[in-house]
Protein backbone atom coordinates (compact mmCIF):
# COMPACT_ATOMS: atom_id res chain seq x y z
CA UNK A 1 0.00 0.00 0.00
CA UNK A 2 1.40 3.52 -1.38
CA UNK A 3 0.00 7.39 -0.25
CA UNK A 4 1.02 10.18 -2.24
CA UNK A 5 2.00 12.85 0.14
CA UNK A 6 2.26 16.43 -1.29
CA UNK A 7 2.82 19.65 -0.46
CA UNK A 8 6.52 21.16 -0.15
CA UNK A 9 6.83 21.27 3.48
CA UNK A 10 5.40 17.55 4.12
CA UNK A 11 7.42 15.84 1.49
CA UNK A 12 10.50 17.60 2.51
CA UNK A 13 9.98 16.64 5.90
CA UNK A 14 9.40 12.82 5.41
CA UNK A 15 12.49 12.87 3.32
CA UNK A 16 14.61 14.07 5.86
CA UNK A 17 12.76 11.87 8.79
CA UNK A 18 13.95 9.16 6.73
CA UNK A 19 11.39 6.67 8.59
CA UNK A 20 8.62 6.30 4.94
CA UNK A 21 10.22 4.51 2.33
CA UNK A 22 10.01 7.06 -0.39
CA UNK A 23 9.92 5.42 -3.92
CA UNK A 24 9.88 8.25 -5.96
CA UNK A 25 9.41 12.02 -5.96
CA UNK A 26 7.33 13.71 -8.23
CA UNK A 27 8.04 17.50 -9.58
CA UNK A 28 5.96 19.58 -11.78
CA UNK A 29 7.86 20.99 -14.79
CA UNK A 30 8.28 24.33 -14.74
CA UNK A 31 8.69 24.57 -10.98
CA UNK A 32 11.63 26.49 -9.40
CA UNK A 33 14.10 24.31 -8.35
CA UNK A 34 15.66 26.84 -5.83
CA UNK A 35 15.15 27.10 -1.74
CA UNK A 36 12.88 24.57 -0.43
CA UNK A 37 12.36 22.71 -3.40
CA UNK A 38 16.39 22.28 -4.21
CA UNK A 39 16.48 21.00 -0.77
CA UNK A 40 13.76 18.27 -1.47
CA UNK A 41 15.49 17.48 -4.88
CA UNK A 42 19.34 17.18 -2.99
CA UNK A 43 17.49 15.07 -0.62
CA UNK A 44 15.80 12.31 -2.76
CA UNK A 45 19.36 12.15 -4.85
CA UNK A 46 21.29 11.79 -1.33
CA UNK A 47 18.75 8.97 -1.26
CA UNK A 48 18.44 7.59 -3.91
CA UNK A 49 15.01 8.59 -4.95
CA UNK A 50 13.40 8.71 -8.71
CA UNK A 51 13.01 12.06 -10.12
CA UNK A 52 10.04 12.01 -12.21
CA UNK A 53 9.18 15.73 -13.89
CA UNK A 54 5.80 15.80 -15.02
CA UNK A 55 2.76 18.33 -16.51
CA UNK A 56 1.22 20.05 -14.03
CA UNK A 57 -2.09 18.90 -14.99
CA UNK A 58 -0.93 15.07 -13.84
CA UNK A 59 0.24 16.17 -10.64
CA UNK A 60 -3.15 17.87 -10.53
CA UNK A 61 -5.57 15.13 -11.41
CA UNK A 62 -4.01 12.99 -8.74
CA UNK A 63 -6.43 14.46 -5.74
CA UNK A 64 -8.06 18.15 -5.11
CA UNK A 65 -4.99 19.72 -2.73
CA UNK A 66 -2.17 22.17 -3.20
CA UNK A 67 0.34 19.80 -4.01
CA UNK A 68 2.91 23.85 -4.74
CA UNK A 69 4.42 21.67 -7.74
CA UNK A 70 5.84 18.71 -4.97
CA UNK A 71 4.59 15.18 -4.49
CA UNK A 72 5.89 11.92 -3.31
CA UNK A 73 4.90 8.65 -3.41
CA UNK A 74 5.64 6.98 -0.07
CA UNK A 75 5.04 4.11 2.22
CA UNK A 76 2.17 4.18 4.35
CA UNK A 77 2.74 6.47 7.95
CA UNK A 78 4.58 4.42 10.54
CA UNK A 79 2.76 3.90 14.18
CA UNK A 80 4.89 3.27 16.98
CA UNK A 81 3.94 1.73 20.37
CA UNK A 82 3.81 3.20 23.77
CA UNK A 83 7.11 1.89 25.19
CA UNK A 84 8.76 3.23 22.29
CA UNK A 85 7.50 7.16 23.26
CA UNK A 86 8.42 5.98 26.95
CA UNK A 87 11.73 4.88 26.32
CA UNK A 88 12.47 8.17 24.15
CA UNK A 89 11.91 10.17 26.90
CA UNK A 90 14.02 7.95 29.13
CA UNK A 91 16.94 8.56 26.43
CA UNK A 92 16.62 12.23 26.90
CA UNK A 93 16.65 11.69 30.58
CA UNK A 94 13.50 13.69 30.35
CA UNK A 95 9.88 13.69 32.20
CA UNK A 96 7.59 11.93 29.94
CA UNK A 97 4.97 14.55 28.02
CA UNK A 98 2.67 12.53 25.87
CA UNK A 99 -0.88 14.30 23.79
CA UNK A 100 -3.41 12.02 23.78
CA UNK A 101 -6.29 13.22 21.52
CA UNK A 102 -10.02 11.86 22.34
CA UNK A 103 -11.72 10.95 19.10
CA UNK A 104 -10.58 14.44 17.30
CA UNK A 105 -11.75 14.84 13.57
CA UNK A 106 -11.02 17.41 12.10
CA UNK A 107 -7.61 17.03 9.79
CA UNK A 108 -6.93 20.93 9.90
CA UNK A 109 -7.54 20.96 13.53
CA UNK A 110 -5.13 17.39 13.96
CA UNK A 111 -2.56 18.34 11.86
CA UNK A 112 -2.22 22.02 13.34
CA UNK A 113 -2.07 20.71 17.08
CA UNK A 114 0.53 18.00 15.71
CA UNK A 115 2.12 20.11 14.85
CA UNK A 116 2.59 22.21 17.99
CA UNK A 117 3.31 18.93 19.79
CA UNK A 118 6.52 18.73 17.59
CA UNK A 119 7.87 22.08 18.41
CA UNK A 120 7.71 21.59 21.93
CA UNK A 121 9.15 18.45 22.15
CA UNK A 122 6.55 16.14 23.20
CA UNK A 123 7.76 12.41 23.52
CA UNK A 124 4.03 10.95 21.31
CA UNK A 125 1.11 11.10 20.54
CA UNK A 126 -1.79 8.63 21.21
CA UNK A 127 -4.81 8.39 19.38
CA UNK A 128 -7.81 5.87 18.92
CA UNK A 129 -8.13 3.49 16.28
CA UNK A 130 -12.42 4.20 15.84
CA UNK A 131 -13.99 7.30 14.91
CA UNK A 132 -10.89 9.73 14.63
CA UNK A 133 -8.99 10.93 12.12
CA UNK A 134 -5.91 9.21 11.20
CA UNK A 135 -2.02 10.86 10.05
CA UNK A 136 -3.30 10.81 6.11
CA UNK A 137 -1.57 13.11 3.21
CA UNK A 138 -3.96 15.80 4.25
CA UNK A 139 -2.92 16.13 7.89
CA UNK A 140 0.68 15.53 7.01
CA UNK A 141 0.72 18.47 4.98
CA UNK A 142 -1.73 20.63 7.62
CA UNK A 143 1.08 19.71 10.16
CA UNK A 144 4.17 21.05 7.90
CA UNK A 145 5.49 17.87 8.00
CA UNK A 146 5.60 17.70 11.60
CA UNK A 147 3.94 14.17 11.67
CA UNK A 148 7.00 12.71 9.93
CA UNK A 149 8.88 13.39 13.12
CA UNK A 150 6.72 12.12 15.59
CA UNK A 151 5.80 9.03 17.51
CA UNK A 152 2.30 8.29 17.28
CA UNK A 153 0.62 5.50 18.95
CA UNK A 154 -3.26 4.44 17.56
CA UNK A 155 -4.39 2.35 20.81
CA UNK A 156 -8.06 -0.04 20.93
CA UNK A 157 -9.13 1.47 24.18
CA UNK A 158 -8.25 5.50 25.43
CA UNK A 159 -9.20 4.69 29.14
CA UNK A 160 -7.31 1.53 29.53
CA UNK A 161 -4.44 3.20 27.91
CA UNK A 162 -5.11 5.92 30.64
CA UNK A 163 -4.76 3.54 33.17
CA UNK A 164 -2.13 1.90 31.86
CA UNK A 165 0.28 4.95 31.69
CA UNK A 166 -0.95 5.71 35.52
CA UNK A 167 0.67 2.30 36.55
CA UNK A 168 3.89 3.62 34.84
CA UNK A 169 3.83 7.05 37.19
CA UNK A 170 1.92 9.21 34.49
CA UNK A 171 -0.40 12.04 35.67
CA UNK A 172 -3.13 12.49 33.36
CA UNK A 173 -4.43 15.99 32.87
CA UNK A 174 -7.54 16.78 30.91
CA UNK A 175 -8.42 19.76 29.05
CA UNK A 176 -12.00 20.87 29.41
CA UNK A 177 -13.95 23.69 29.96
CA UNK A 178 -15.71 22.53 33.28
CA UNK A 179 -16.64 24.39 36.57
CA UNK A 180 -14.37 21.68 38.06
CA UNK A 181 -11.44 22.34 36.39
CA UNK A 182 -8.26 24.56 37.45
CA UNK A 183 -7.13 27.35 34.93
CA UNK A 184 -4.61 26.07 33.00
CA UNK A 185 -1.51 28.66 34.15
CA UNK A 186 -2.69 27.58 38.18
CA UNK A 187 -1.83 23.82 37.77
CA UNK A 188 0.92 21.93 38.38
CA UNK A 189 2.24 20.57 34.66
CA UNK A 190 5.87 19.77 36.38
CA UNK A 191 5.34 16.09 35.72
CA UNK A 192 5.42 12.69 34.08
CA UNK A 193 2.16 13.65 31.96
CA UNK A 194 -0.03 13.22 29.29
CA UNK A 195 -2.15 15.52 28.20
CA UNK A 196 -5.79 14.78 27.16
CA UNK A 197 -7.84 17.50 24.53
CA UNK A 198 -11.11 16.27 23.54
CA UNK A 199 -12.93 15.89 20.29
CA UNK A 200 -14.01 19.33 18.29
CA UNK A 201 -17.89 20.36 19.78
CA UNK A 202 -18.42 17.88 22.56
CA UNK A 203 -14.76 17.23 24.36
CA UNK A 204 -13.88 14.44 26.11
CA UNK A 205 -16.16 11.34 26.55
CA UNK A 206 -17.37 10.82 30.23
CA UNK A 207 -15.32 8.09 30.80
CA UNK A 208 -12.06 9.35 29.35
CA UNK A 209 -12.86 12.53 31.58
CA UNK A 210 -13.83 10.53 35.14
CA UNK A 211 -10.06 8.93 34.26
CA UNK A 212 -7.84 12.07 34.40
CA UNK A 213 -6.55 13.24 37.67
CA UNK A 214 -6.51 16.75 37.07
CA UNK A 215 -8.92 19.25 34.76
CA UNK A 216 -7.77 22.79 33.34
CA UNK A 217 -9.34 24.83 31.27
CA UNK A 218 -8.23 27.88 29.53
CA UNK A 219 -10.36 31.14 31.19
CA UNK A 220 -12.43 33.00 28.56
CA UNK A 221 -14.07 36.89 28.70
CA UNK A 222 -16.02 36.90 25.53
CA UNK A 223 -18.87 36.16 24.13
CA UNK A 224 -17.48 33.21 21.70
CA UNK A 225 -18.13 30.16 24.24
CA UNK A 226 -15.41 28.02 23.40
CA UNK A 227 -12.11 27.89 21.67
CA UNK A 228 -10.91 25.69 18.50
CA UNK A 229 -9.53 22.11 19.92
CA UNK A 230 -5.88 22.97 18.05
CA UNK A 231 -5.95 26.44 19.59
CA UNK A 232 -6.73 25.46 23.21
CA UNK A 233 -4.14 22.32 23.24
CA UNK A 234 -1.58 24.42 21.86
CA UNK A 235 -1.81 26.74 24.42
CA UNK A 236 -1.63 24.14 27.24
CA UNK A 237 1.48 22.44 25.75
CA UNK A 238 3.16 25.18 25.96
CA UNK A 239 2.32 25.74 29.09
CA UNK A 240 3.71 22.40 29.75
CA UNK A 241 6.66 22.86 28.18
CA UNK A 242 7.37 26.38 29.94
CA UNK A 243 6.87 25.08 33.38
CA UNK A 244 9.35 22.64 32.27
CA UNK A 245 11.39 25.69 32.05
CA UNK A 246 11.59 25.43 28.27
Amino acid sequence: MREILYGRNGVREALRAGRRKIYKLILAQGVKETGIVADIATSANRSEVPIQRVERRQLDRIGDFKHQGVAAEASPYPYVELEEMLAGADQRQEMPLLLMLDCLQDPQNFGVLLRTAEVVGVHGVVIPKRRAVRITPTVVNSSAGATEHLLVARVTNLVRTMEELKAKGLWIVGLEDVPQASPYYQSDLKMPLILVVGSEGRGMGRLVRETCDILIRLPMRGKISSLNAAVAGSIALYEAWRQREW
